[in-house]
């Protein structure tokens, strides 16, 4: 049976939010809310959910790229479609924003992080945490206001999420050294996988190697653009590229054995793509 996609009205009553004033937009300070549902099989939600909430329980870290966050803030948004887990030992605190795609996905669209898993949350320096803080502080203001201007809300909104790009930005930075392993680890599956699956069909993908690496394809990719300069597929794609050209130099293989040893499930695509790559033809390329 298909698991049920909760709308805000629904999702608010699932977790025990009161106070609903409209089913597209609804804000929640969790400080002194006793009755929240404190753990959850996976939900789907079909809204966006920013969430900014205190220090992580140690015991809520499995991931390695968690280890050294258990004492900070975080972040994190979910956007609709997401599934949504969770098992809170401690009372609850922070805010939550929760927004109709229709109000939203204009400015979402822009921000790859809304696709990110919830174990990669943004993880806050006090002076962040102060800024954001204050944001979303200034839109429960102008919630509780009779009257209130959607507006004006979803242009704090935007602010969040421009500040969280510049956020992430910083993360990525300042955590280098494990964020490396990542990209180690990528170079490392890559070569694995062609070494060891010759004659398989197709290539792999982004997601492949980002599961491996237990991230979401967009964090993954995120991270490995920072620090490269190349997006995770165009690293697979120069490294076919790579392969094929040392295959054509140093093999008696045919064209089309290449282009099947190395995923291709016809030779055209394969010639195709090396022409695209490298302004040659195979043929050309082995016989220059």
């Amino acid at each position: 049976m298909k698991a049920k996609i909760l709308d805000i009205r629904e999702f608010s009553s699932y977790i025990n939010i009161d106070g609903l004033k409209s089913s597209d937009l609804h804000i929640v300070n969790f400080e002194g809310k006793e009755n929240i549902r404190l753990a959850s099989e996976p939900v789907t939600i079909d809204f966006y959910l920013l969430a900014i909430k205190p220090p992580l329980d140690v015991r809520f870290a499995p991931f390695p790229l968690l280890e050294d966050q258990t004492d900070t803030s975080y972040l994190y948004v979910d956007c609709p479609q997401n599934s949504l887990g969770w098992e809170i030992t401690n009372s609850i605190s922070g805010y939550a924003i929760m927004v109709s795609a229709n109000y939203l996905d204009k400015y979402a669209k822009d921000y790859n992080f809304v696709h990110y898993n919830n174990h990669e949350a943004l993880f806050l320096t006090k002076e962040e945490e102060t800024i954001l803080l204050d944001l979303f502080g200034k839109a429960e203001n102008e919630f509780k206001k009779e009257y209130y201007s959607k507006t004006i809300i979803i242009s704090y909104v935007n602010l969040i999420l421009t500040y969280v790009k510049d956020f992430y930005d910083r993360q990525f930075d300042t955590r280098s050294n494990i964020y490396h392993k990542v990209i180690s680890e990528f170079y490392k599956n890559l070569e694995d996988h062609f070494s060891q699956n010759e004659n398989v069909p197709g290539l792999p993908s982004v997601a492949f190697f980002a599961q491996k690496s237990n991230l979401s394809p967009n964090y993954f990719g995120d991270l490995i653009k920072h620090f490269t300069g190349k997006s995770p597929l165009d690293h697979i794609q120069d490294y076919v590229v790579q392969l094929a050209k040392e295959k054509l130099k140093n093999t008696t293989l045919t064209v089309s054995e290449i282009s099947y040893s190395l995923g291709f499930d016809y030779p055209n695509y394969f010639a195709r793509f090396f022409r695209k790559k490298t302004g040659l033809s195979p043929k050309v390329f082995r016989n220059q």
